[in-house]
């Protein structure tokens, strides 16, 4: 490195040292998010962005998302795309061309592997189960089918506009023709349900489910119809005990039914976990495309010094004329610090069961390492000692009992993370003395 230890310390929050540079800003973007915000309702717990317009002119914003997405390409001087996600919204209401005509700019101006993975979200009506085939003519191989729920009841409660066999019938379509690449979204935690109908209702997803299966607790948003029932008192929902029982249990179920549980959510079998989701846990380098869009990538602008966290604008139409006007629609492009970025490693890392490398930690912090954080803390070792968190010659991460705590945990080891990083440059040095030739 060209800055020494105690140097990077005192000013890590406006440079980071050479290392950190060379080891993580490749000019390869592994990820390309692509946000279509249309849907034809809002179902009840839902607080995306999300927009019900009258019409949707297809051409127009096909044209938008291609516009946007050579001029990211371009800023991030991006040499390789490994996964493009159409997420929403309700994508499946896209038309197959649109897709098409994104992941033709995308492989004019970037290297696309033939193997890369494109996903496509998809809302199981009979409207997105009639446009499959249509949609992996135009380049899809993985679909995510938001089933959500195999209750009518519960889903007339979430305001979905699906019925229990639509989405069966939706699923077995998609894993004709995309097999071994079919996820399906599961809520527990919903409205009037037990313990018991969640465990009946997961086993029957998993009598019909492909192999990978992502497990959502429902969450009360402010400003949701749904949110308003609970507060009034017109519906009621489990208790924060019993959705903790409903998740150990699904956990259990899924994994003698051969699943592992590779992330807190997301579980898969045959190794077909989604490698566009293990980028984020990874915090690797991507781009959003679309209204609403968030990215993370360093800009050539920047010399590839610091990595940027960019949001794109909400509204579609102002998103549109956005575009329009200056190539892409960037409302919010945040300069990322060091200790910013190194949260986000933390956060995202520990979701995944294998947690975070010591290799993987030391291309963002080449200037301490895990034991050096973290391993010295009371409070950590603590939580080690009660077996929730494992640090060892593997890297950091938490047991199959943390796993499911990681929500009260994470804030113990922020607050560790912050301290060790605006200490005092002499305490700082001590300590990378004291610990830095600690074996791993």
């Amino acid at each position: 490195s060209d800055i020494t230890t105690i140097v990077s310390f005192i000013i890590h929050s406006r440079y980071i040292s050479q290392s950190y540079y060379s080891a993580t800003n490749k000019n390869v973007i592994w990820g390309h998010w692509v946000e279509w915000p249309y849907c034809l309702k809002r179902c009840s717990y839902c607080n995306f962005n999300k927009y019900i317009p009258r019409s949707v002119d297809h051409v127009l914003m096909t044209q938008s998302l291609q516009r946007e997405t050579q001029t990211l390409l371009h800023i991030s001087q991006v040499s390789c795309i490994t996964s493009v996600f159409f997420g929403g919204g309700t994508p499946s209401l896209a038309q197959p061309s649109t897709i098409a005509a994104v992941l033709e700019t995308v492989s004019k101006h970037a290297q696309f592997s033939a193997n890369a993975e494109v996903t496509l979200e998809v809302n199981p009506t009979p409207a997105g189960k009639a446009r499959l085939r249509d949609f992996v003519a135009a380049g899809v191989n993985r679909f995510s089918i938001g089933m959500q729920s195999l209750n009518d009841s519960s889903l007339r409660v979430l305001g979905r506009d699906h019925s229990p066999q639509e989405a069966l019938q939706t699923l077995s379509e998609a894993r004709t023709l995309c097999p071994g690449r079919v996820s399906v979204d599961v809520m527990f935690g919903l409205p009037d349900q037990s313990e018991d109908s969640w465990q009946s209702e997961l086993e029957e997803v998993l009598s019909v489910c492909d192999d990978h299966v992502s497990l959502y607790q429902l969450t009360l948003e402010r400003g949701t119809h749904l949110f308003k029932q609970v507060q009034l008192g017109e519906v009621h929902v489990p208790g924060d005990d019993v959705t903790a029982t409903m998740y150990k249990t699904a956990r259990n179920i899924l994994k003698k039914a051969g699943f592992l549980q590779y992330e807190v959510s997301n579980f898969a079998r045959n190794n077909a976990v989604s490698t566009h989701n293990i980028g984020y846990w990874k915090a690797q380098q991507y781009i959003g495309v679309g209204p609403g869009a968030h990215g993370r990538f360093v800009p050539h602008s920047l010399q590839g010094v610091l990595r940027e966290a960019r949001t794109q604008t909400l509204e579609p139409d102002v998103w549109i004329r956005e575009v329009q006007q200056h190539g892409h629609a960037t409302r919010r492009q945040i300069q990322l610090s060091h200790l910013e970025l190194l949260e986000e490693v933390l956060v995202m890392g520990l979701r995944m069961n294998e947690g975070i490398s010591h290799q993987h930690w030391a291309e963002f912090s080449p200037e301490a390492n895990l034991h050096q954080v973290f391993g010295v803390s009371e409070d950590f070792q603590q939580l080690q000692q009660r077996g929730h968190l494992i640090l060892d010659d593997g890297g950091l991460r938490c047991s199959w009992e943390g796993l499911a705590l990681l929500d009260s945990i994470l804030p113990m080891l922020l607050l560790r993370l912050e301290m060790f990083f605006k200490k005092p440059a002499a305490s700082a040095a001590t300590a990378g003395r004291t610990h830095g030739q600690r074996k791993r």
